[in-house]
């Protein structure tokens, strides 16, 4: 009886062993099975395993354009980008005419001047209550058309999605300047990073009138000469006291001027 029992237990061991066994075998081989048909030979493309091994979904490339990925800081770096162009001289051929801009913070506007006299008023977006726009006397110290915007990889080429728009004016504030902007709803507003944004039609306007060398006000708040620049376009504008700048200004006299706030 003992014999019997010791037999059928070595007999169990031995078929546990074999089972195991066989597992590891089918294991093995199923991995090679694997193998054979997740590799390639040269010349030959490989063959796909979905039917052994899930496989993982693919990433799909992001649809948005590159101009709807810009972070809230790109303005502020393709600013700072632009102002590093160096400054440029004034043209040998620069007319005989002198030209001045005033900025008035409070009205959010902008006029050019001629040998004293007002020509147009814009409208601008100017800087937000925590990224201010300085005031003081500037000048123009270098421009650019069409600006292109690089940085952290992206190119950002003239257009609708650019930061600084068609047309960049620099003042001799460093990082400042007049530009357009890629949110054209934003003018009229303080809503910049400090500089003067301006439409494009109005930007591209003032950038064929102004040169290297023209001389900017900015006036942090109303004064006499921003009142009879600024006044209301149902009023005459009164005579104004010149600019003082650097520049020998004629008195302002009343001239037709044009205000792109009617148009």
């Amino acid at each position: 009886m003992r014999r019997l029992v010791g037999i059928s237990i070595k007999s169990l061991g031995a078929a546990g062993l074999l089972l195991v066994g066989t597992i590891y075998v089918a294991a093995e081989a199923r991995q090679a099975v694997i193998r054979l048909y997740t590799t390639s030979t040269p010349g030959t493309p490989a063959q796909p395993a979905s039917d052994l091994v899930p496989a993982k979904p693919a990433t799909r490339p992001s649809s948005k354009p590159a101009t709807a990925q810009l972070s809230v800081d790109d303005e502020r770096a393709a600013e700072q980008q632009a102002s590093q162009t160096p400054a440029q001289k004034p043209s040998p051929a620069q007319d005989a005419h002198t030209r001045q801009i005033v900025i008035s913070i409070p009205d959010r506007q902008l006029a050019l001047l001629e040998d004293g006299a007002l020509v147009k008023v814009y409208p601008i977006a100017v800087g937000a209550e925590e990224t201010p726009s300085p005031s003081g006397e500037f000048t123009i110290i270098n421009h650019a058309v069409n600006p292109v915007y690089r940085h952290e990889g992206k190119v950002i080429p003239p257009g609708k999605g650019n930061p600084v728009g068609t047309r960049w004016m620099g003042l001799s504030e460093k990082g400042y300047g007049i530009h357009g902007t890629n949110v054209q709803s934003s003018v009229g507003k303080a809503a910049s990073h400090g500089c003067f944004r301006m439409k494009k039609k109005d930007v591209e306007e003032l950038y064929s009138k102004v040169q290297i060398g023209d001389p900017v006000s900015v006036r942090g708040e109303r004064d006499e000469l921003t009142a009879g620049l600024f006044a209301p376009a149902t009023k005459a504008a009164p005579v104004v006291a010149a600019v003082k700048t650097d520049v020998q200004m004629a008195s302002a006299t009343p001239a037709p001027a044009t205000d792109s706030r009617q148009q």
